[in-house]
């Protein structure tokens, strides 16, 4: 055969045994199974052993027992033979007469005896059937009873020929040696039975045990459920942020300090109301906080916008000014016109945080991005700004100017952090919820700025939107930046309760907002 050709699989299913032999392996595993499996697992193996270990001493305590009593009826079965061959050998002259049928039919010899005379000449064999009928055996026997030593007590022998297992013990009688047997069967069925009756009740009882634990079991842990059921709800809350009202307690019934799982759910209670107190502080400090950065700024405008206007009123003073001085009216005049877009934001931000300051409307999202584009590429002259737009207008319901501004810092993002070339472009597109990767359940529109900069290092993703986050050197940068931006578009956009993500690599850095289409109005002052 040349090379390149390959055998087909045997079957369709072969490449699905190595999972299900994996899904196997894990359900074998112990620590795979929850602690009511286990529980309930463990007390019915326990049980098992114990049933096992129970049966067979039962088992080998009867049988021993059981044999004991044969020895014992076949030592009295060989008196009796013996009485009889004396007998016969005393009135009758010829001793080598058969004899062995009188033995195995004297009175007393229970059903099932076996007997035999040996001698050197000969062997007789006789047995005595179930309907008390003796029969003489004809079948050679010779060298299985010429085995058995006379007089050394009894022995199990496997006869054969339909007779089984008999307990068999010899002794010398006149000439010959004379061997009685009893079957061993009557013992083999007690135990049997035994066995059986062991079997069955131990697997009714293990079923029990099984549902008797599996109840006790479940009532024993629902404690444990309804705090996992609690930890539940409080791993729900969105504790990073806002007022929260951590309510969530475990019932006093399961808070029980007698009981290690009451003392587990008192401590757990304990845990969460030191938890609400640091939320709460933590809530009131926030608070505090917000409010003193909206008064901060508040009260910072005005003083700035005189700082502004006595510049102004300087520059059109009559009399010139000196170089010196113009360059540094300057500078006043452009860090002020700085620390005022920065009051600006912290107001922004301290407004959003308070839940205020949006004005809803209808949004043409496709216009918005249009409008912004046009800004950037006036700021920004150096870069490629490119538009990536539907046919068909994107509106959705929100605030036309928070929502301009997202845009307008997204822009303003990729222009100030990357190398004059570097192609900007907007991306406008609507998708349906049930798209691919969405992480929305509802259909929305997405506005994406990507841009072929040197892009993010990993570290620095996670903390883009925080507040006054900067990017890493990587990503030169012309003009200076409050760090503000980015968390204002995260405050905007959860305020239209959207999502953005960055993704960044080398040659490629993609910022995406997605915002609901069909996202109601809020109430008023919300």
């Amino acid at each position: 055969m040349t090379g390149g050709a390959r055998a087909a699989p045997e079957t369709g299913a072969s490449p699905r045994r190595p999972a299900l032999l994996r899904r196997l392996a894990a359900a074998a595993r112990l620590g795979a199974w929850s602690l009511r499996a286990r529980l309930v697992v463990t007390a019915v193996v326990m049980m098992a052993l114990i049933s096992v270990i129970i049966g067979v001493l039962s088992v080998l305590a009867l049988r021993n027992s059981m044999m004991a009593d044969l020895d014992s009826q076949l030592h009295s079965t060989i008196d009796r033979g013996r009485a009889v061959v004396l007998h016969e050998m005393q009135n009758f002259a010829a001793p080598g007469r058969p004899l062995i049928g009188a033995v195995v039919a004297a009175t007393g010899q229970p059903t099932g005896t076996f007997g035999a005379y040996v001698t050197d000449q000969s062997i007789t064999v006789a047995y005595l059937d179930p309907a008390a009928t003796t029969k003489n055996v004809t079948r050679n026997l010779s060298t299985t009873l010429t085995d058995i030593p006379a007089d050394q007590g009894a022995q199990t022998v496997d006869l054969g020929g339909g007779f089984g297992d008999y307990r068999l013990a010899a002794t010398r009688v006149g000439p010959g040696v004379l061997v009685i047997g009893l079957p061993v069967a009557g013992v083999d069925q007690t135990i049997s039975r035994l066995i059986v009756t062991i079997v069955v009740v131990s697997l009714l009882g293990l079923i029990v045990l099984a549902v008797a634990a599996a109840m006790i079991v479940r009532l024993a842990l629902s404690p444990l459920e309804r705090m996992a059921a609690a930890a539940r709800k409080v791993s729900e809350l969105p504790l990073d942020r806002g007022e929260v009202a951590l309510g969530v307690r475990m019932p006093q019934k399961d808070a029980q300090m007698h009981t290690e799982v009451g003392m587990v759910a008192a401590a757990l209670n304990r845990m969460l109301g030191h938890i609400a107190a640091a939320l709460a502080a933590r809530q009131r400090s926030e608070q505090k906080v917000r409010e003193f950065v909206a008064d901060a700024s508040h009260e910072l405008r005005t003083p700035l916008a005189s700082i502004r206007g006595y510049a102004e009123l300087t520059r059109r003073s009559p009399q010139e000014l000196p170089a010196d001085a113009g360059r540094a009216l300057g500078r006043i005049e452009s860090e002020a016109a700085r620390m005022t877009g920065l009051v600006e934001d912290l107001l922004l931000l301290a407004r959003l945080d308070a839940g205020r300051d949006l004005e809803y409307g209808v949004v043409d999202l496709t216009s918005l991005v249009i409008d912004s584009v046009s800004d950037a590429h006036a700021a920004g002259p150096g870069h490629r700004f490119e538009l990536d737009l539907p046919e068909e207008p994107v509106e959705i319901y929100g605030d036309a100017a928070r929502l301009h501004q997202v845009v307008v810092n997204l822009l303003a993002n990729a222009r100030v952090h990357t190398p004059d070339g570097t192609t900007v472009t907007a991306v406008v597109r609507r998708e349906d919820g049930r798209a691919a990767g969405a992480p929305l359940a509802v259909p929305h529109a997405v506005v994406s700025v990507v841009d072929d900069g040197p892009g993010i290092p990993e570290p620095q993703q996670a903390r883009l939107f925080e507040r006054f986050a900067r990017g890493d050197a990587s990503r030169s940068r012309a003009t200076g930046s409050t760090g503000l931006g980015l968390a204002i578009v995260k405050a905007v956009v959860d305020a239209h309760h959207g999502l953005v993500k960055v993704s960044s690599v080398p040659g490629r850095t993609e910022f995406t907002v997605r915002l609901p289409l069909d996202s109601p109005p809020p109430p008023p002052n919300a």
